[in-house]
């Protein structure tokens, strides 16, 4: 039986707004993790995106920090990503909501003026590394007062190389405050992270099975000049979705293509501004964009919810990243296709960069029309037929 987040020990005015919100029921992440962090305990969670992680920290924050003075947060949380700060200070202020705690997103591409003056403002603040030590450098922030830190996403912060930031952040950091850390893989840089900075943490796992479970795996045989008039199959089937790309330049070529198709169409890699990527995810969230073109560097950073499929125009090298990017679907328990174009020249390498995930590979020749034919089941490793995407669409079908 699922515990009620009053049993959690959250409190009555944080537990309104959730309700208010329509979050009735904690996911496993929190039910875990908020007693004990609540208790003032470091965690160690490994948990992957879209298991409900933000609200879980997003709470300890919003019940355990304390209105600070200027300049000197009590509390902070880390990411990888621009998109990530501002999409997580988003949520922490919606918990914080009435509770006289105010929050600040601190990340580069944007002006220094605006988000110092924010910053010294806030309580809690969420910042990239490398734009919070420049303000660190230049002394408009100071860590000495934070009692609570969250480092989130810390593997993928290892994978940009974040890592020496963070632990030249943490270091400047009083050694008596509570570490939260939540991350999809907790080995290597991530497991010396954890070994200096925690203190004896409560170690909860949230298997990708329980949060992926709804996620189906489909892989394509299309040939590569056919990718682009498939994907704008795929977004007549579908209200919305995220298309992968490898390249920045690829990206853009796809999306102006697409929108030649008349297929409304956003772009989001890490040549844009940060304007014009926080405009694209506003079009994407608002349905002015039906689907949204993006690079790894992205994957992260994109927390929407109710994304129906993506779509891996061009398979990633790194199983980590065909994690990251097929996370941006069925997240949260909720229902998701994965879509990965693969032609002959490619299956041989498809198979190895999937051979340690929990699903068969089998591909297939997408098919739109007969929706009334039970899909058949090949054998995984073959060629065979699959059921058509508007089925796919239509959720659960009678066996």
């Amino acid at each position: 039986m699922t515990k009620s987040w009053t049993a959690l020990g959250v409190p009555e005015r944080i537990v309104a707004g959730l309700l208010k919100r329509g979050i009735a029921e904690p996911f496993p992440v929190q039910a875990a993790t908020i007693p004990e962090s609540l208790m003032g305990l470091d965690i160690c969670g490994k948990a992957p995106t879209g298991s409900g992680k933000t609200l879980a920290f997003g709470i300890a924050l919003a019940v355990k920090v304390v209105k600070a003075k200027p300049g000197r947060p009590h509390g902070l949380v880390l990411v990888p990503t621009r998109e990530l700060a501002a999409q997580v200070a988003k949520e922490v202020a919606m918990l914080c909501a009435g509770g006289g705690i105010t929050v600040a997103a601190v990340y580069g591409g944007a002006g220094y003026g605006p988000q110092v003056k924010a910053a010294r403002a806030a309580s809690i603040v969420v910042a990239t590394p490398g734009r919070l030590e420049d303000l660190m450098k230049r002394r408009d922030l100071d860590l000495g007062a934070v009692a609570l830190v969250v480092i989130d996403e810390a593997d993928r912060m290892a994978d940009m190389g974040f890592m020496p930031a963070v632990k030249r952040i943490m270091r400047t950091i009083p050694g008596g405050r509570q570490t939260l850390l939540f991350s999809a893989t907790l080995d290597g840089d991530v497991d010396n992270l954890i070994r200096e900075f925690q203190r004896d943490p409560k170690k909860h796992q949230v298997a990708a099975a329980e949060n992926g479970g709804e996620i189906e795996h489909l892989f394509w045989n299309v040939n590569r000049d056919e990718r682009t008039r498939m994907v704008a199959e795929i977004a007549n089937h579908y209200e919305r979705a995220i298309v992968f790309c490898r390249t920045k330049h690829g990206s853009d070529r796809l999306a102006g293509n697409l929108e030649s198709l008349g297929v409304e169409t956003c772009v989001i890699h890490g040549n844009r501004s940060q304007a014009q990527r926080e405009r694209a995810l506003e079009q994407f969230r608002r349905g002015k964009a039906t689907v949204m073109v993006a690079t790894d560097v992205a994957a992260r950073g994109i927390h929407i919810d109710a994304v129906p499929v993506v779509v891996h125009f061009d398979l990633p090298e790194d199983p980590k990243d065909y994690i990251h990017r097929s996370g941006r679907t069925g997240r949260a328990g909720e229902k998701g296709v994965v879509i990965s174009f693969v032609d002959k020249s490619i299956r041989r390498s498809t198979t190895q960069l999937t051979k340690n995930m929990p699903f068969d590979v089998v591909f297939v020749d997408p098919q739109f029309v007969d929706t009334s034919v039970p899909a058949q089941s090949p054998r995984p490793g073959s060629i065979g037929t699959v059921r058509t995407l508007a089925l796919i669409g239509a959720g659960p079908q009678p066996e």
